[in-house]
């Protein structure tokens, strides 16, 4: 099953887009959200009523009020300021690290698995579907990746898909590491601004850590062809294949403000150039 991540350095490129786009291309897929702190992929792909599991992140403290003494040795010694008056712990302080555990005389405290969001598994028309809803203020997105990827794996090698379409998260933090992490191929969406390509170069920078195979999409790249033509400098003196160019559409934006697949709605160039760019992935993949 080859692993396919769609990824950008920045929000707004147009990578759920492409990604929404690509899933009415393969016939057997499995298909992840790995953007579990703001999911919106499931609002093209409208998945059918699934499984759902809560996940648990790290750890926070917990005070039992009945053997606390209140003699202030975790206050004093927290560095997050996490202990509150009364000898209870605010959750979104604390970290973790267990230290008023291990120093409390009379084991008042606990370290107790702190619910961090929900996982779900569902079906859609273009293949199964894993996605999570993060609880805000929540930590381990990561984690919640990893845990994605590995119901998505199951479920791939169960039906024997032939692709894994992951929808990363934006920028170059934890979740994007998580996503590409074991990947075959990572497709980055960038756009003609320079935000976008001082972003391609930073997610560039890590994903290159990775033996990862990597292409370019520039999306709505006519808005100017100035900045286009330095991402395509960027991209040959890094020898990055670019995969295609997307010009921009409104009727897009209409379809996508509908909730509906780009590919299977828009009679248009785009359509071509996008099933163009599936091509190009197999050709880079398969080279």
């Amino acid at each position: 099953m080859q692993k396919i991540a769609i990824i950008s350095g920045k929000g707004g490129t147009g990578k759920t887009f492409l990604t929404s786009a690509l899933t009415a291309i393969p016939k057997d897929q499995v298909l992840v959200d790995c953007d579990v702190d703001a999911s919106n992929l499931y609002l093209m792909l409208e998945p059918s009523d699934g499984e759902s599991r809560e996940f648990y992140g790290g750890k926070v403290a917990e005070i039992d009020p009945d053997l606390c003494i209140e003699c202030g040795i975790c206050r004093d010694k927290c560095r997050y300021d996490a202990i509150l008056p009364g000898y209870t712990v605010d959750p979104y302080l604390c970290e973790g690290c267990s230290l008023c555990m291990h120093l409390c005389p009379v084991d008042a405290v606990e370290m107790v698995k702190e619910k961090a969001g929900y996982a779900y598994q569902a079906e859609t028309s273009f293949g199964p579907f894993s996605y999570a809803e993060m609880i805000p203020g929540s930590e381990n997105s990561g984690k919640l990746v990893a845990e994605l990827k590995r119901t998505a794996k199951e479920t791939g090698e169960e039906t024997e898909a032939d692709f894994m379409l992951l929808d990363g998260p934006p920028g170059t933090s934890c979740p994007l590491i998580s996503t590409v992490a074991g990947c075959h191929a990572a497709i980055i969406v960038t756009e003609p601004t320079l935000s976008g390509l001082h972003d391609l170069q930073r997610v560039y920078d890590v994903i290159q850590q990775f033996r990862t195979l990597v292409g370019v999409v520039i999306n709505k790249y006519d808005l100017s062809l100035d900045q286009t033509e330095k991402i395509k400098e960027f991209c040959t003196e890094q020898d990055l294949t670019i995969l295609g160019k997307i010009p921009y559409s409104t009727a897009v934006t209409e379809i996508l403000s509908r909730g509906e697949n780009v590919l299977e709605n828009l009679n248009h160039s785009i359509k071509q150039e996008i099933d163009s760019i599936w091509e190009r992935t197999l050709t880079m993949l398969h080279n």
